[in-house]
């Protein structure tokens, strides 16, 4: 059976409102309205609707000038469920039994390992691009199915970027970063183009990896 968070939320346009929620970290009807192009009144009914179910928050923002505070709707920790944090604890417990038993380097070169063969799984599945754009985005769409949070764009300052707001395993590469670097390798020899992975924080202080596709197919 699905989670009994997928269940309530399952309608596109509540979905559709957390994940502009998740990119942003808090936002207005207004912007959402405008975002998602949906009138003002569905929207407002849908966060009233999420928030009775207890998966958004207002969060109530003084206005500079004279008026009410900004009314802002963001995520609570019930959404969680919604973005897998694809085990952590259990994983990093199994790592550490590795790096006792083997040595230090031996957790990495277990991962070095799963990294390959989530490249094999990459390649398999942009293979049928015709382009690197279209690459890139099949590759996204896999990234989605992992249990990742992202989408592609394109910039006229950046030029075509993925954006990626939630990560599966951010709570291994916290423990062990030069993973980060080896997956960024992984992703380079998916795509045939080098890829450069910056971080970047929004206006309300949401975490956001971007990677930069340098070469456009």
């Amino acid at each position: 059976m699905f989670p009994q968070a997928l269940l309530d939320v399952c309608k596109p346009s509540y979905l559709a409102i957390i994940g502009e929620l998740k990119r942003s970290g808090g936002l207005a009807i207004p912007e959402l309205s405008k975002m998602l192009e949906m009138s003002y009144m569905g929207v407002k009914q849908h966060c009233v609707k999420l928030e009775e179910l207890g998966y958004l928050k207002v969060w109530r923002v003084p206005r500079v000038q004279v008026g009410r505070p900004q009314k802002l709707y963001k995520l609570t920790a019930k959404c969680d469920p919604l973005f897998p944090d694809g085990g952590g604890a259990l994983v990093l417990d199994l790592l550490e039994g590795v790096k006792n038993s083997f040595g230090d380097s031996a957790p990495e070169k277990l991962l070095f390992h799963y990294f390959e063969k989530e490249r094999d799984h990459w390649l398999s599945v942009v293979s049928a691009g015709q382009s690197l754009v279209e690459k890139a985005t099949r590759f996204a769409d896999a990234r989605i199915k992992a249990g990742h949070f992202c989408h592609c764009q394109y910039s006229p300052e950046e030029g075509f970027v993925i954006e990626e707001y939630h990560h599966p395993l951010q709570r291994i590469f916290q423990a062990y970063p030069g993973l980060i670097t080896l997956e960024t390798r992984m992703i380079e020899q998916t795509l045939g183009s080098k890829v450069d992975r910056v971080e970047k924080k929004g206006s309300q202080g949401v975490k956001c990896t971007v990677y930069r596709i340098s070469t456009l197919g």
